[in-house]
């Protein structure tokens, strides 16, 4: 008769979600646990909460022993808000400036009547 009980390799003793388990059958026929990792997300972008390209999507343990050229993109806001964000910003910034080049202007006029 062959025993399939198989127990925790670690110390940790409750189904958590950080002992998630799957149950392999080594080649000498033994039934064990193998640890699964958590599944990882894509970092989003702050403003829409679309995923952003060209971040890798892993664990953040592993995302802080990974260089900086390989967290973000060389853009500004480049690894937090994705191209379209950051575009539709400059484009508000340079349409708020003209606005006021524009009052600045009407108001001289203004003055000169």
């Amino acid at each position: 008769m062959v025993l399939n009980r198989v127990t925790y390799r670690r110390r940790l003793s409750y189904n958590t979600k950080s002992n998630k388990v799957l149950l392999t059958k080594t080649p000498g026929g033994k039934l064990v646990y193998h640890y699964a990792t958590k599944k990882t997300q894509a970092t989003k972008c702050g403003d829409c909460k679309r995923p952003l390209r060209g971040v890798p999507a892993v664990r953040p343990t592993k995302l802080a022993g990974l260089s900086k050229r390989v967290k973000g993109v060389s853009r500004t806001y480049g690894g937090s808000k994705c191209s379209g964000c950051v575009r539709s910003r400059i484009i508000r910034a340079f349409l708020i400036e003209e606005q006021k080049i524009v009052a600045r202007v009407l108001k001289a006029a203004q003055s000169k009547k």
